[in-house]
């Protein structure tokens, strides 16, 4: 049974009708129950559990620490080519923009490697535009080797693969993948991809499984959200981390919590979330699924992110250039895909995260969850 046809257990209606109708007693009788199920972390996200924000917090804190210990991990994307086949319209690459498109060469991977590694970074994420064309997983491969002597570990956040694709890249040595849905909700999502293979809703939905099928070891998932519904949206990345973590169990899963910007070109966030709203999709996510881990990217400004780091959050994104190869040539190598909000060097952040009692971990390794909560 794939992710597609696991959602469709579930009865939508019912679903939204429970968020509306839950009062803050059901929402405290959670906080005393060992594990939840996906009916409990629906009532995490209902109006309801507003008020109860600061005991989630406090349980939220204590089963981080407990499966994770008090390590954050440390990682830099890298953008390799912004050449791009779809239209999503969100996107500063989306093939209908008229900005210049770049792919770097290997000599141009080296460099930029060597930059990031400089600053002690060993956990890489390894990004691309959407178009299988220019960034061919013979490409994908080719960089990683010239990485390789750099870095610990590799992520990828790129087009989605077929399992034999995928197995191709862990062969090359790439350990994680990066792979949003971008909006659960199937109407939106038709609505904001006009064009290319991402427009292909039960593909992009089924690849976070395809690349467990091929060996993964950690999948990190997740919503753009304000793209639909938050409450919708962040019980369905939920709901689709619960599925992964019980048909996979030997692959470590993740979320990612961004949030969408509108553009200067014109596009508006349909549904936007507020800092108070996220903070609930952070702790509702945490105390139903207490072994995956939570990231926050620099897409959030410095000020919040120093707030959400104690409630739940095992791995930020620090240093980070939206911009291909922005690491050597600096802005000057052309558009960004979204701004950065949080521009803090990563010794500041490592610093920040020091004070608050945590550890800086510059570097990812095999099931570090489980050995952290041992």
């Amino acid at each position: 049974m794939s992710f597609a046809q696991h959602m469709e257990r579930y009865d939508k209606q019912a679903c939204w009708q429970a968020l509306e109708s839950t009062d803050s007693s059901q929402v405290k009788m959670l906080l005393t129950k060992a594990s939840l199920s996906p009916a409990d972390f629906l009532l995490l996200l209902s109006p309801a559990a507003e008020v109860m924000l600061e005991p989630m917090a406090q349980k939220a804190r204590l089963l981080t620490i407990k499966h994770f210990g008090r390590n954050i991990l440390l990682y830099t994307p890298l953008y390799l080519s912004n050449y791009c086949v779809n239209h999503c319209l969100y996107c500063q690459f989306h093939s209908g923009k008229k900005i210049v498109r770049e792919q770097l060469s290997l000599a141009e991977v080296a460099a930029e490697g060597k930059s990031i590694a400089a600053t002690g970074i060993r956990h890489l994420l390894l990004l691309t535009g959407e178009s299988c064309a220019h960034a061919t997983p013979a490409y994908l491969s080719d960089c990683l080797r010239i990485l390789r002597p750099y870095f610990a570990s590799f992520g990828l956040e790129i087009y989605t693969l077929s399992v034999e694709e995928y197995a191709q890249m862990i062969k090359a040595g790439a350990e994680s993948l990066t792979l949003y849905q971008e909006t659960y909700h199937q109407e939106s999502y038709a609505k904001l991809h006009l064009a290319g293979p991402k427009r292909d809703y039960f593909n992009r939905l089924d690849a976070a499984e395809r690349a467990c099928q091929a060996g993964m070891r950690r999948i990190n998932i997740g919503a753009l959200f304000g793209l639909a519904p938050w409450r919708q949206e962040a019980f369905w990345a939920g709901i689709h981390a619960y599925y992964l973590q019980k048909q996979y169990p030997a692959t470590e899963i993740a979320i990612s919590l961004p949030r969408v910007r509108s553009t200067q070109e014109g596009f508006t966030v349909p549904c936007p979330v507020s800092d108070k709203e996220l903070v609930q999709i952070l702790l509702a996510l945490r105390l139903f699924l207490p072994q995956a881990g939570i990231t926050i990217s620099t897409r959030e400004r410095a000020e919040l992110r120093n707030s959400l780091l104690p409630l739940g959050v095992t791995s930020m994104s620090v240093g980070s250039k939206t911009t291909v190869g922005g690491y050597v040539a600096g802005e000057k190598k052309g558009c960004q895909q979204f701004p950065i909000a949080d521009e803090r060097l990563i010794g500041e952040i490592k610093e920040m995260i020091r004070r608050q009692g945590y550890q800086p971990v510059m570097k990812d390794w095999p099931n570090m969850a489980a050995e952290k909560s041992s």
